[in-house]
């Protein structure tokens, strides 16, 4: 097909996707149908693009958070952070030895789902001086299994009937990408939603000592460690938020914008899955990124 008429195309269901009426996962769908069928003529622009989005738009979700409210949520998810990034480490090394995943991919796989997925990965991948089809191959499972994530997240939460501190809990700890666990708690409620973002970001904060640890390990002569400093003006924008009530107008329009851009990113990212993307991802890592997973999210669930 013309790449004029797949790059319009893609551009029409963008602007659609910016709409109230269309959800996280209905945008997330769209992408990735959109990108298996007819093919994204510009991914490594929408790559960055998706990139720049997610940040401002969890930054413009921090107008509609107390500051508060969101240091109890984080205190109360220190010690669940702490121990599902241990346990998630832990049980990647004993997984990649019984399916025999190679050392530094495996390695990757276990950050992702313990830290923040793709971020992770893209930090720690330069510290172990992994190779690129490495870093391929554990970004493409972690982005399969967080879009799985986004879609049976919520069934399930609602199955089990959870609390929102519950979900929000659950979602921060068990979904690997931000991207992925705002728009499966922004679905289940703005309790969640409040609650998963502020554990999600201190979560996310993990990259600096995994990072150097990671340095460590591989005896790496790389010495620089990517820092996610959104995350410092996201809090700033709670603190807004919280102590100048004069601007509540102002910061509910920036909220409600915000949410929606996470649906333009959930879009957005659906896009960026290829063809080559599934290709690439072998078989074992790609047991081992389940297996991983599935156990993370059981004990996490049991836990909360």
């Amino acid at each position: 097909m013309n790449k004029k008429y797949t790059t319009a195309g893609l551009i029409l269901l963008l602007i659609a996707c910016a709409f109230p009426f269309v959800t996280a996962p209905i945008a997330l769908l769209a992408g990735i149908i959109y990108s298996v069928s007819i093919g994204n003529p510009i991914i490594e622009k929408t790559s960055k693009w998706t990139h720049k989005l997610l940040q401002f738009s969890v930054v413009g979700l921090g107008f509609g958070m107390n500051a508060t409210v969101a240091l109890e949520s984080g205190r109360k998810g220190l010690l669940y952070t702490a121990a599902g990034i241990i346990f998630a480490f832990g049980l990647g090394y004993i997984l990649s030895k019984i399916i025999k995943v190679e050392k530094k991919t495996s390695f990757l796989i276990s950050a992702g789902t313990a830290i923040c997925g793709g971020s992770a990965i893209a930090a720690v991948a330069p510290i172990i001086e992994a190779k690129s089809e490495e870093t391929s191959v554990s970004l493409g499972v972690v982005f399969i299994l967080n879009s799985v994530a986004l879609l049976i997240f919520p069934i399930i939460g609602h199955y089990l009937n959870l609390s929102q501190e519950q979900f929000g809990l659950w979602s921060a700890i068990a979904i690997h990408d931000t991207s992925s666990v705002v728009g499966a708690s922004s679905q289940y409620g703005k309790e969640a939603l409040a609650i998963a973002t502020t554990v999600k970001l201190t979560r996310a904060l993990w990259i600096i000592p995994v990072s150097l640890v990671s340095g460590l390990v591989f005896k790496s002569s790389v010495k620089k460690i990517k820092i996610p400093y959104f995350i410092f003006v996201f809090i700033l924008a709670m603190l807004c938020n919280t102590f100048l009530p004069s601007m509540s107008d102002v910061f509910h329009i920036v909220y409600a914008i915000s949410k929606q851009g996470l649906v333009v990113t959930l879009f957005l990212i659906g896009s960026n899955l290829s063809l080559n993307t599934l290709k690439t991802v072998g078989v074992r890592p790609f047991i081992m990124g389940i297996a991983l997973w599935i156990i993370v999210a059981t004990v996490t669930l049991i836990a909360v």
